[in-house]
């Protein structure tokens, strides 16, 4: 018998792989005992809705041409064929202002998400722009005077949620949706740059994610990835604008296009609420009455 056939029926060894064993099943078992899920499920809107389902047309902003729709070399970057990339024109400018367009970006991840967010201040820069004026978290300025606080929602659920009324060009006009968790202090990071043309290009960001909303890339995975959450997803909202817009400017528009469109944006992804109590989707393994959580 082998010196290395010897040394692995000792009786040292045994015991060794025996503790080995018994902590793992220990570490999983207590795991599960304190409702930790790191293997998340994937998880999708309502009716499978998706960002190419937003309106066109809003009270105060109107699609110009198409929706881009990448090759499929450059969605396989994206790593998501759910997204939208569409041109807004606002139909009444202020003063001033013959043309005012932004161009909107969303993508929705979900599941056991790996990806880095792709974002303007890495992208942009890895594609030869220079940086004009470094991206910071600016504060979108929403106004919140036309949505109601969801009074139904659980008191143990953190965070303020309100309702938003969608507008006469949604297919369901008149139909309250949640927000994300204080959507009242939605934040985006906000950057200026410029091509090597030299043609300005300014550009916000935030994502959404399990119900709350983040400014910055490398804060997904901490909303995303509750360690009591069953599901993962989130989604990029990102605004772009070539007129030579400020961030803090750029943040007046992304709020004035967010004020039609915040509630349509949200028919996109899960209710939170729901998700969280059990009522979506379906198969929710913490649905009353099937017990809370996966075993």
């Amino acid at each position: 018998m082998s010196t290395a056939s010897r040394g692995l029926k000792s009786p040292a060894f045994i015991v060794a792989m025996t503790v080995m064993v018994l902590a793992a099943v220990g570490m999983s078992a207590g795991i599960r005992a304190m409702g930790i899920y790191l293997r998340k499920l994937p998880i999708y809107a309502p009716e499978g809705r998706e960002l190419r389902a937003l309106p066109t047309e809003t009270e105060n902003w109107i699609r110009e041409g198409s929706d881009r729709i990448e090759e499929a070399e450059t969605e396989a970057t994206l790593g998501t064929k759910n997204y939208v990339t569409r041109v807004y024109v606002m139909k009444k400018p202020p003063e001033g202002k013959q043309r005012i367009a932004v161009e909107l970006h969303c993508a929705y991840y979900t599941g056991m998400i790996d990806t880095v967010p792709h974002v303007p201040d890495r992208c942009f820069v890895g594609g030869g722009m220079q940086i004009s004026q470094a991206a910071d978290v600016i504060p979108i300025p929403l106004d919140s005077s036309r949505w109601t606080l969801d009074n139904f929602v659980p008191d143990d659920l953190k965070g303020r949620i309100y309702r938003a009324r969608l507008g006469k060009f949604s297919n369901r006009p008149g139909s309250m949706v949640r927000l994300p968790r204080d959507a009242q202090d939605t934040r985006f990071m906000a950057g200026a740059y410029k091509t090597p043309s030299g043609q300005p290009i300014t550009a916000g960001y935030f994502f959404i994610a399990n119900g709350g909303t983040v400014a910055r890339a490398e804060e997904v995975r901490l909303l995303a990835f509750d360690l009591k959450a069953d599901y993962a997803y989130y989604l990029k909202v990102q605004f772009n604008t070539a007129g030579g817009e400020t961030p803090e400017e750029l943040a007046r528009l992304a709020a004035s296009l967010l004020d039609d469109l915040y509630g349509e944006i949200m028919r996109c992804v899960p209710d939170w609420v729901e998700v969280q109590q059990g009522m979506y989707p379906a198969d929710n393994p913490r649905r009353p009455g099937t017990g809370e959580g996966r075993g």
